[in-house]
């Protein structure tokens, strides 16, 4: 670490601190994330799980030993069936079940939560995720907070009169702190009836109207409700820090109550940060896992590399609302990263200031924070990547043939850029940015029009390869003074010619990215 770096002003890094001050010096610090698997991981539950991951980097590199926890919430209840899930007839059959007794119907995993779980922690290396994962389903199922339940039932009274405090309607005294999932039907639709004090509940089953008393150690079926699962959990992990969305952290949410509810298992809230909601450019609204309507970070890293990825959350603050674009934005997010990559490497010159806070974006956006780049990535514009694998007929390696002077190490990150690229362009890309060149037929070209024609492909024929972008583009407009044309005009006639459109890429750049032997047969048929 520099000293630059030691001061650096970047949230991560000010968080990591605050922890620090406000914990104590430990031995080891914790630090947490978690979600219900109910439905497709979305990216922006993903913003949650890169903050925490941003934080204890931040710790790390302080020297400071941490340990990353995220719980799989795969005990709670299956409350809707997402759109995208096949065969939703059969999946609503198990609802108000334990998401964990829920079957997985894509046939991917021995249930519907590890499913859901298991695509999440198949991707997550890829962004450099490496958290330590936690199933709550198991632990509750086999009675690892059996003690902790027992005490939320000794202080029943105390944990309604706190949750009351943020209700408008109070809890009624027939409350209990723990919900049980019926040994007859598997779902939650019972009501807790007596407590003996000890391990044995007794409650009905509301559908079918049978009673049982069971023992909370050795019969899979209790929990706490989830603003009391959450603050008995920070006790039982140690956790020292974990954000919230900025539902749970709003004045009332879950954030307030638990802080409260903590003290019953004799312990203190972690340190927090409320994270805003990730959009979707031209989505609307927040997503959600159990509507199904979702982007995942599969689809983000189909059309972004991964530490382009990680630098649209490391470059925003959590509490700051922003959206991932799918459309021309892209070119830009590009754009933005590859400049501050100039910046750490010396190559874009700018104030101390900017230079401290763009190495440290830098930093955090790299997969591997133990090995940063030795060089910078090829800097080509990502617009100029799309024409290229446009007028190649999408082979990578002829483009790649087009940039002789990058080294194997760009090389290998242009490769993951054009196979982003490809995808953009098949499923995102405006329609008129998207072109190929016209092989197979002809424009339909007047007298004047073939020969100002002909005389450009005697141009390209011998000063395309030769000539810079503004030498060549003389050449250009020579064409069309010569036979009588307005530029304009034989602008889009090249463009017809070349690609069938009225409009298309900077003509002259279009023209050098091509090159002679891209294009001169296609002239030659005029």
């Amino acid at each position: 670490m520099s000293e630059i770096q030691n001061q650096s002003t970047h949230w991560a890094d000010i968080t990591a601190d605050r922890i620090i001050r406000e914990k104590g010096d430990k031995p080891l610090y914790t630090c947490a994330s978690g979600i219900t698997p109910s439905g497709t991981v979305h990216i922006g539950n993903f913003r949650e799980i890169i903050t925490v991951e941003l934080v204890v980097r931040a710790l790390r590199e302080k020297g400071r030993n941490v340990r990353f926890i995220y719980s799989w919430d795969d005990y709670d209840v299956f409350r809707k069936v997402p759109r995208n899930m096949p065969e939703p007839e059969r999946l609503g059959k198990y609802l108000r079940f334990p998401i964990t007794l829920v079957p997985d119907t894509t046939g991917r995993a021995e249930n519907y939560a590890r499913a859901n779980e298991k695509a999440v922690e198949d991707i997550l290396p890829a962004v450099g995720v490496h958290p330590e994962y936690l199933y709550q389903a198991a632990r509750y199922r086999a009675g690892y907070y059996a003690e902790d339940i027992r005490t939320a039932l000794e202080h029943r009274e105390e944990i309604r009169a706190i949750l009351n405090e943020y209700r408008t309607e109070p809890l009624p005294e027939s409350w209990w702190p723990v919900a049980v999932f019926s040994s007859f039907t598997d779902k939650d639709t019972t009501t807790v009836l007596d407590w003996d004090g000890g391990y044995g509940l007794t409650y009905r089953d509301d559908e079918t109207g049978e009673t049982e008393t069971i023992d909370i150690r050795t019969t899979p079926n209790t929990k706490l409700p989830w603003r009391i699962d959450w603050p008995m959990r920070w006790v039982k992990e140690g956790v020292d820090f974990e954000p919230g969305g900025k539902d749970h952290l709003t004045e009332g949410g879950s954030y307030d109550t638990s802080k409260n509810v903590v003290r019953v298992f004799g312990g203190e809230a972690p340190v927090t940060m409320r994270y805003d909601f990730v959009q979707i450019k031209g989505h609307g609204g927040k997503i959600s896992s159990s509507s199904g309507d979702v982007v995942d970070l599969y689809d983000v890293l189909e059309v972004y590399p991964p530490e382009i990825v990680r630098y649209l959350f490391v470059g925003t603050r959590p509490s700051s609302e922003f959206a991932i674009s799918f459309d021309l934005d892209v070119l830009k997010i590009y754009e933005d990263y590859d400049n501050c990559e100039r910046i750490y490497f010396g190559l874009l010159p700018v104030n101390e200031k900017r230079k401290e806070k763009e190495r440290r974006i830098y930093e955090l956006s790299q997969v591997d924070g133990n090995s940063i780049p030795s060089e910078p990535g090829y800097q080509i514009p990502f617009r100029h990547l799309c024409n290229y694998l446009q007028i190649f007929s999408g082979d990578a390696e002829k483009v790649l043939e087009r940039l002789p002077d990058a080294s194997e190490s760009q090389k290998e990150r242009l490769r993951v850029r054009l196979k982003c690229a490809a995808a953009w362009l098949g499923k995102y890309a405006p329609e008129e940015f998207c072109f190929s060149l016209r092989h197979a037929d002809t424009y339909d070209a007047d007298d004047r029009e073939r020969a100002a024609i002909r005389d450009f492909t005697s141009y390209a024929d011998s000063y395309l390869d030769s000539l810079s972008e503004k030498e060549f583009s003389e050449y250009i407009y020579k064409a069309a003074a010569d036979n009588g044309m307005e530029n304009a005009d034989f602008f889009r006639l090249i463009y017809q010619v070349l690609i069938g459109k009225d409009k298309g890429p900077k003509l002259a750049s279009f023209l050098k990215a091509c090159g002679r032997d891209s294009i001169i047969g296609i002239l030659r048929k005029y």
